[in-house]
């Protein structure tokens, strides 16, 4: 790795922390259905509006120990974690889409696509398990970014532009269906319709064979939680699930791709 891309990396990683402190304005905001640009940043407790350096991202909440400079009130852990994961998510597109010796604007695009698209889930994500529902704005945002992912990732492989579409298409009507035949069963509401968007969005960004591993690799992931869970007639949020799954594969996607081999041929 030349200077060139150290330094393309550390500005990705920056740009990353910035939307990943946007992000935590979007999961306060709009499950409220309050304005992510009015009024500007203040303290949800006391109301008063913050300073230009109380909104550093990451050092500002260590620089005032986790409190509000003003009426001293505790600020949630989620702030810095979602900040610093913005920059690895960023990174995480940066090593996985661009290449290490030639530049290509398309890969750097699909790099940026990459971490705003993981940087949305996660804002679904906290808002699903903190509301159990999550804002229309948001799922469509991510379907937009993992369309024009699929569609220039297929450009870029010189598959048909439509392929991921298709499959995000599947996977949409797929969980369509399942949502529709457990609640037809159950007489109840078995499912989230969240859900059928963050199918569509693994099926654009992974395809058909690890989107498959995604939403199995989801399942598992969830059945130790909601064994803890159930007894307690709490509604466990799925989003989060899909989402880190999504990750998982897409991070380590030469080892999933190894295990289907090994089953499957």
């Amino acid at each position: 790795m030349d200077s060139f891309d150290i330094t393309l990396s550390i500005f990705l990683f920056i740009f990353g922390i910035c939307f990943g402190s946007f992000s935590n304005v979007l999961i306060y905001r709009l499950p409220k259905s309050q304005s992510v640009s009015f009024p500007s940043s203040h303290c949800a407790v006391c109301n008063t509006p913050l300073k230009w350096y109380h909104n550093i991202p990451i050092f500002s909440w260590f620089f005032l120990n986790g409190k509000c400079s003003f009426c001293k009130t505790k600020i949630s852990i989620i702030y810095p974690i979602a900040e610093l994961a913005g920059g690895f998510f960023m990174l995480i597109g940066f090593y996985k889409e661009f290449g290490i010796y030639v530049f290509d604007i398309k890969e750097l695009i699909l790099a940026f696509i990459v971490g705003l698209s993981f940087i949305n889930l996660l804002a679904l994500s906290v808002i699903d398990i903190r509301y159990k529902a999550v804002p229309e704005q948001l799922l469509y945002t991510g379907l937009v970014l993992a369309f024009t992912y699929a569609v220039l990732k297929n450009i870029t492989q010189n598959d048909n532009f439509y392929d991921n579409l298709i499959c995000s298409f599947v996977f949409a009507f797929a969980f369509w269906l399942l949502r529709f035949l457990v609640s037809f069963f159950l007489k109840k509401e078995a499912m989230g319709s969240a859900d059928i968007f963050i199918a569509a969005v693994i099926g654009a960004m992974l395809g058909y064979k690890l989107g498959l591993a995604a939403v199995y690799l989801s399942a598992i992931l969830t059945l130790p939680v909601y064994a803890i869970v159930r007894k307690k007639n709490y509604e466990l949020a799925f989003v989060p699930f899909l989402s880190l799954a999504l990750l998982l594969v897409y991070c380590f996607d030469d080892f999933f791709l190894a295990i289907i081999k090994m089953i499957y041929v």
